[in-house]
Parts: structure tokens; C-alpha cells; sequence
């Protein structure tokens, strides 16, 4: 696996480690954290060498299964020229309680390709991948996208760690998060006041212990994705956040 494959492939699957708190009431999310429309956009560099774009685009609101559900789009492409990346990852999760309720995965990575496509009941902590049977989930359970968004609801403290068991595959768990620090920092998109986190997974990757990587949220209501930062074995693998629009 090249290093952009492998910096792409757990993107997502590492973003677990950024929610999974305690649950939330019915109207849970603050106001000012997302709006339908908003989009932001991702550079993505090995060192000094740009080798791709992401962006994270909350479409809108659809009903799955009579759920008022929002619907959240990531996707990222780039690549060198012998090996391309693009994938898009679409969210469904219920706009109170943000639990997940369908999460689909169109994968292009070289010459891997793959399509997956999960229906999560969060009533019955089951879920079911493509047209197979129904296997356990856990409660209140959270995909890779979603989990991006729910943590923009929920505070953290400096200097805590965090427990999480919400990741709908229950072999994802557990995952810990520690906050570290508040920073100034720097990115194309502007200048932001930002809590540092260090998230942990039990897979290698960027988030295994031996990654450590750094997560910046803006330290406002908004607590968008501002960088990640990992040091690795092959190099550094980074995202900075390069533009934010939001719709009237």
C-alpha cells in the first residue's frame, strides 16, 4: 500500500476517534455548530508535497426509514501519477440524536475498488451491510462521518481522556481521545483559535498509538476540522483546511 493510500484509507476510519460521548437528548445540536450548505475544503500534503484534496459538504435533510435524517458527503481525491485516490462517503444520521442510519462507501483507489453500503438500526443496535443479514451493533451508534459531526456538539477539556464505545462496527472499540492543549494556528482558510486533540485507535495506522497524530478543531461554536497532523515511519502525512462556505 503506498503512503497515500494508507493516509486516505484511514482518513475516515480514524475520524472514530473524535466522538462517542455521552448521548444526547431529542434537539440536541447547538446553535451555530453546522447549517445545511456548509462545505469545507481540504489540502492534502506529504511534507511539503500536495497530493490531494478532500471536502466535507452537508447536503441537506432526507427521511430514512421515517427519520428526519441530515445527509453528509466526504470525498477526497488525488494521488500520484501511478496511483489515483478517489473515494465519496455519504452519512445519514437523525437530526437530533445524530445516530446513524445508513452509511454508503464508493471506493477507488488504484486498483481497488469497492462498494459498500451499511443500514444501521439505532432501535434495535443491529445493522447490515449490502444485502446481507442483520449483525449486532451497539446503542446510539455512529459511522465515520457522523461521528466528525457529533463531536462538534459535545465540549472537551484540556488535559482529559476520553473513553468512547459508539462506533457502529462494535470491533472499532474502543477508541480513546486526549485533549491536549489550545493553540493559535495557522491554516490556508485563515487564522483560528483551536483545541489540540490526540486521538487512539487499536488498528495501526496514523491513529495507533505509534502515529500520533494531532487533530486541531476551531475553539468556537463551530468546532470544524481545521489540520491533522501524523508522523510516521515513511514521513509526514498532513490536511489543512483550505476554504469554508456556507450557505445563506
Amino acid at each position: 500500500m503506498t503512503f497515500l493510500r494508507r493516509f486516505l484509507s484511514v482518513l475516515l476510519a480514524g475520524s472514530v476517534a473524535l466522538g462517542g460521548m455521552a448521548a444526547h437528548g431529542r434537539d440536541s445540536t447547538p446553535k451555530g455548530a453546522f447549517a445545511p450548505g456548509e462545505r469545507l475544503t481540504y489540502d492534502v500534503k506529504f511534507g511539503f508535497l500536495h497530493v490531494g484534496h478532500g471536502a466535507m459538504l452537508l447536503a441537506g435533510i432526507d427521511t430514512v426509514r421515517g427519520h428526519i435524517a441530515w445527509r453528509a458527503v466526504f470525498t477526497i481525491s488525488g494521488g500520484t501519477f501511478f496511483f489515483k485516490v478517489r473515494d465519496s462517503t455519504v452519512s445519514w444520521f437523525d437530526t437530533a440524536s445524530l445516530s446513524s442510519l445508513r452509511f454508503v462507501q464508493r471506493l477507488r483507489e488504484g486498483r481497488y475498488h469497492a462498494d459498500r453500503d451499511f443500514h444501521i438500526y439505532p432501535e434495535r443496535a443491529m445493522y447490515a451491510r449490502n444485502d446481507q443479514p442483520e449483525i449486532p451493533s451497539v446503542r446510539q451508534p455512529l459511522d465515520d462521518v457522523s461521528f466528525i459531526y457529533f463531536l462538534r456538539t459535545v465540549p472537551l477539556e484540556v488535559g482529559r481522556n476520553y473513553r468512547f464505545d459508539r462506533y457502529f462496527q462494535p470491533e472499532g472499540n474502543p477508541i480513546i481521545i486526549r485533549v491536549l492543549r489550545r493553540e493559535r494556528v495557522t491554516v490556508p482558510a485563515g487564522t483560528f483559535n483551536a483545541i489540540v486533540l490526540q486521538p487512539q485507535i487499536t488498528t495501526q495506522g496514523i491513529f495507533s498509538e505509534k502515529g500520533r497524530a494531532e487533530v486541531w478543531l476551531a475553539d468556537d461554536s463551530t468546532r470544524i476540522l481545521l489540520q491533522m497532523k501524523s508522523r510516521l515511519s515513511f514521513g509526514s502525512l498532513n490536511l489543512y483546511l483550505n476554504k469554508i462556505a456556507r450557505s445563506p
